[in-house]
């Protein structure tokens, strides 16, 4: 039977004031279908650019469309054919299935979810730390697993170190011996990356962050992982040591423009990354195995409190308007 439940849905593209509190309909699950209630919903920068019309949408999304691709919950029923999950599991997911950004649905009270893109949470994993670090953790993982894993001394720029993937690789950063510098937009920021394992930090409203950087360690940094894009990264080669690793795997200030491949000769013989993470939510298995070993760190205490932000999801419109103004250290996660 269909049952009615509150989402936040969108009408057109605009401003955090198009985000609506409504009522929706929900059938039940269909087969292979698990019917979710969530408990805790994440905030992520891409359903910001989804509510904008930004650069992740090669086509339009029909609306009116709910945002949002990742949260925890717990199983309410399921459908034909389900074996993985049962009524009372908790339950995380990133995704439903097809292009990351193509099938949103997770600003709601409940939801109907493909039973095999859900991963069960462990009890010493709480709803809100799955739902503020499944997505920003493997996106850490991927930068320090398969692209650049920092050595005991080597010196690291992390931009945006107080942000949600930023608290994650600081501290991952930090646990493999790395001197982290951490470039922040105020002195609370600050106090949070340092908490989280920064060794120097940069107030880079305040500061230019490339003669800053420089200061501290004059031969240059070993690698620059960078979620900010335009503003940062182009400047970041300034920063790099000879043979450094530079990753850009967000936009939070826009696309970064094109580089002439050239520069990479002259700035010193760097190398150039920008992961995406079709790669580990294509595979349900291989997401289940990555966010198994997440999930571990954060019971050993390699990765901890990521001073999470939470709004009521009716009020998922400040919530947008705080994160564009970047006013918080920390993800955010929307509370049913």
């Amino acid at each position: 039977m269909s049952a009615i439940v509150k989402a936040i849905r969108i009408h057109s593209h605009g401003g955090p004031e198009v985000l609506r509190w409504e009522d929706v309909e929900i059938a039940p699950p269909g087969p292979g279908e698990a019917r979710v209630r969530h408990t805790a919903i994440a905030l992520n920068f891409s359903d910001i650019n989804i509510r904008r019309g930004g650069f992740y949408q090669k086509d339009p999304l029909p609306m009116p469309l709910i945002p949002g691709n990742e949260a925890a919950g717990v199983v309410t029923s399921v459908g034909e054919g389900v074996r993985d999950v049962k009524p009372g599991d908790r339950v995380g997911y990133v995704g439903v299935g097809a292009g990351f950004f193509a099938k949103t649905g997770a600003y709601a009270l409940e939801r109907n979810v493909p039973a095999t893109r859900l991963v069960h949470l462990p009890d010493g994993v709480a709803d809100i730390e799955a739902a503020a670090m499944m997505l920003k953790g493997l996106t850490a993982s991927n930068i320090v697993n398969k692209i650049y894993r920092p050595a005991p001394g080597d010196h690291v720029l992390i931009h945006a170190a107080a942000s949600g993937v930023g608290l994650i690789l600081t501290q991952w950063c930090a646990h493999f011996g790395a001197v982290v510098i951490g470039t922040v937009g105020n002195a609370e920021k600050a106090r949070v990356a340092r908490e989280h394992g920064a060794a120097h930090t940069i107030l880079y409203r305040e500061t230019d962050f490339v003669p800053a950087v420089k200061a501290i360690v004059p031969q240059g940094v070993r690698a620059v992982l960078d979620g900010v894009g335009k503003d940062t990264f182009e400047k970041s080669m300034d920063c790099a040591a000879p043979f450094a690793t530079l990753v850009n795997y967000g936009n939070a200030s826009g696309h970064v423009p094109p580089i002439d491949i050239m520069q990479l000769s002259l700035k010193g013989t760097l190398s150039m990354w920008r992961p995406g993470v079709s790669h580990f939510l294509g595979d349900p298995e291989r997401f289940k195995t990555l966010c198994a070993e997440l999930f571990d760190l954060v019971q050993k205490g390699v990765l901890r409190n990521l001073a999470a932000r939470t709004y009521p999801l009716a009020e998922a419109a400040r919530a947008h308007a705080d994160a564009e103004r970047a006013l918080f250290a920390g993800p955010v996660v929307l509370l049913p």
